[in-house]
């Protein structure tokens, strides 16, 4: 009969005697560009394709677009329980480089901080996963089930040549997964809000500027009479449903607890959050314009759903006599979860205690990720990843060196837990 606590140790031990090795790996793959857009992600792919080789592992290649590809490699046997980790290798862009303290594709390695774009989002996560599962293969490790190694071009944008694309074409399979994206050290993401993306258009009738307003129909002011009506989405009284209130409250917890500069936002966990991202209209300041386009971003909480939302814009909207269309576009999706007693949820945070000595638990994301192809699929998912989080999509991101190892312990005392556990 297998220990599985002292098989776990020694795989433990073994990351940390091979430290160096793992931050060498998280340092080359921040140095290949891999920004999306374009989404190119030929470069890294073969870097991590030929990684895997050298440990007999093969990587099978599926190209979900041009120059996007997607990589799986899995060890072990079909009897037995399926675990998949996943991970993403596109970044976004890196913006204006003169606001940049470092160049962003350096990996550089400083005072205990892997530096450059992708640090936090996520390729020390990815690092993580593919160095674990290398690991297993390496010490020959006789594992009672199966792992596979999923790795995608196209998280950044939406996702749609990515996750989903793998699962729309039965390519993945299992019995949970665990997304190396950003989490705070002791708290992977079990839960995200959903997301309402869409474009608002407001007609009017041209005229000369001259004459306005007793002339025309000026679509940019009732499309500020609009966005007042959307923006009160927010005031909204939702009813959170029973079975997820606890994983809200302990993630208002969190935001007191851990990010404590994020407890100012505790009530966009039961509210529908509304952003005016973007507003064009007009051709001319001398001209009355006659189309203006609204696109905003929401993101819904538990207990309302994007047909709901749709309803009550069209009442409101309705009600000042514009002529529009709503039209949705981007991310979409209910708010969604995994239950924090599933084996893959208490798999990730039973084995972060076990590492760190400290109480962990899972917590709400406010924003949406790759999870929500997963559960759509009834595959049990969650998130935890090395980060330094205010860093995401910013300048200087960065992430803990420190973080990157132990989160790389968790990851293969994790497979052992999920694997053997019956």
């Amino acid at each position: 009969m297998t220990d599985v606590k002292a098989l776990k140790q020694r795989l433990i031990d073994e990351v940390e005697a091979r430290k160096d090795e793992l931050i060498e790996l998280c340092s080359s793959l921040i140095k290949i560009p891999s920004e999306n857009p374009p989404g190119d992600s030929t470069e890294i792919s073969e870097y991590i394709s030929n990684y895997l080789r050298q440990f007999g592992l093969q990587a099978e290649w599926h190209e979900s677009n041009e120059k996007m590809f997607n990589l799986i490699s899995s060890i072990g046997t079909e009897q037995g329980k399926h675990l998949i980790y996943c991970g993403h290798t596109d970044v976004v862009p890196a913006g204006d480089l003169s606001k940049w303290d470092f160049h962003p594709f350096s990996g550089e390695v400083k005072d205990g901080w892997l530096l450059g774009r992708g640090a936090s989002d996520m390729k020390a996560g990815l690092g993580g996963i593919i160095f674990a599962f290398a690991l297993l293969k390496r010490l020959n490790i006789d594992i009672p089930g199966k792992l596979t190694l999923a790795i995608v071009p196209d998280e950044e944008t939406g996702g749609e040549f990515g996750v989903p694309w793998l699962l729309k074409n039965g390519l993945i399979q299992g019995d949970g997964c665990l997304i190396a994206e950003p989490s705070s050290r002791l708290n992977p993401t079990i839960g995200q809000k959903g997301s309402y993306w869409f474009e608002l258009e407001v007609f009017g009738e041209p005229g000369h500027g001259s004459l306005s307003p007793l002339a025309g129909n000026n679509a940019i002011t009732d499309a500020i009479a609009a966005i007042e009506k959307i923006r009160t989405l927010w005031d909204l009284d939702i009813t959170i449903p029973e079975e997820v209130q606890e994983l809200i409250q302990v993630s208002k917890r969190y935001m007191r607890e851990v990010e404590k500069d994020r407890e100012k936002f505790q009530p966009v966990l039961e509210r529908v959050t509304v952003n005016i991202g973007t507003i064009q209209g007009g051709t001319k300041s001398n001209v009355i314009p006659e189309s203006c386009k609204v696109q905003v971003d929401c993101r819904l909480p538990f207990g309302i759903t994007r047909d709901e939302v749709t309803a009550y814009l069209k009442q409101q909207l309705d009600e000042l006599g514009i002529r529009y269309e709503i039209r949705p576009f981007g991310f979409r999706s209910h708010a969604n979860y995994t239950p924090a007693a599933d084996p893959v949820c208490k798999a990730i945070v039973d084995n972060i205690t076990f590492v760190t000595g400290e109480e962990a638990y899972g917590v709400m994301q406010w924003a949406s990720s790759d999870a929500r192809h997963f559960r759509e699929y009834h595959i049990p998912v969650l998130q935890y990843g090395p980060a330094f989080l205010p860093s995401i999509h910013g300048y200087n991101e960065k992430a803990k060196v420190e973080d990157i190892i132990c989160c790389a312990k968790v990851y293969v005392a994790a497979v052992i837990d999920f694997l053997y556990q019956k």
